[in-house]
């Protein structure tokens, strides 16, 4: 079945990187037509980087339309840049921002609705990972948005297993350790909706060229979201060709 669903390789550079960086990613980063190229910029990047040929992709979105709400980003503007993806729920999220799991499934909701493709993180704690509980974290976060949303969310959506304990401490979970959960929410999943077996699991977790290929090559996943890897042309540009 994973012939069938397109890779992709979707980068994050959360509060980094300049317009220099930016201007080098879109003069050198060349979209591949066996998988799908996505770069996640700051806001103020957004219009430069609509001149690249990779995907555009928003690092967050509000979950209102619009309002008095200084600071968020309404997805109607974000669509006016050309933003095909949003990712929603990053760790970074829910810790630093109290994003609770109602909040991320609202935030879906919306992405939804306004015809665009929400990346949904979703992983757990170091804490969680020595108590065995890591699934039943992970099903959490993911039940939270079935209520919300309902089971044809995952017609449109694209998952991202990022373990908190693995992002920007170098640490990364093995090949193994990550295929396991992602056959376990792609198990999920397929149970609340047959077309699940379709949705791209990305790995994500301190991911770069040198483990790219042995994580991409598991059955479950189908690409990578990819932090401070993808702020290097010459790595963002290893781990795409890791995942044609």
């Amino acid at each position: 079945m994973k012939n069938s669903r397109k890779p992709m390789v979707a980068g994050n550079w959360k509060m980094n990187g300049s317009l220099a960086l930016l201007q080098t990613f879109v003069k050198g980063l060349h979209a591949i037509t066996t998988l799908d190229t996505v770069l996640c910029v700051p806001a103020p990047y957004l219009a430069a980087a609509g001149k690249g040929t990779f995907i555009l992709g928003a690092q967050d979105c509000s979950q209102f339309e619009s309002g008095a709400h200084t600071g968020d980003l309404a997805l109607s503007m974000l669509t006016e840049f050309g933003v095909e993806y949003v990712i929603v729920g990053h760790s970074e999220r829910r810790q630093d921002h109290s994003e609770s799991n109602l909040v991320v499934a609202q935030k879906v909701q919306s992405v939804l609705k306004a015809g665009l493709t929400p990346i949904l993180c979703v992983g757990e704690p170091l804490e969680v990972r020595e108590a065995g509980q890591a699934n039943e974290f992970v099903f959490e976060q993911l039940n939270a948005v079935l209520g919300v949303c309902g089971k044809t969310f995952l017609d449109n959506c694209v998952i991202a297993y990022e373990p908190i304990w693995a992002i920007g401490t170098g640490k990364t979970a093995s090949p193994e350790q990550a295929q396991d959960v992602h056959k376990y929410i792609r198990q999920e999943i397929v149970k609340w909706n047959e077309n699940a077996s379709a949705t791209r699991l990305l790995y994500g977790g301190s991911v770069n060229a040198g483990n790219a290929e042995a994580l991409f090559a598991k059955e479950d996943i189908d690409g990578g979201l990819i932090g401070g890897a993808s702020l290097k042309l010459e790595d963002f540009t290893a781990i795409c060709n890791a995942a044609k």
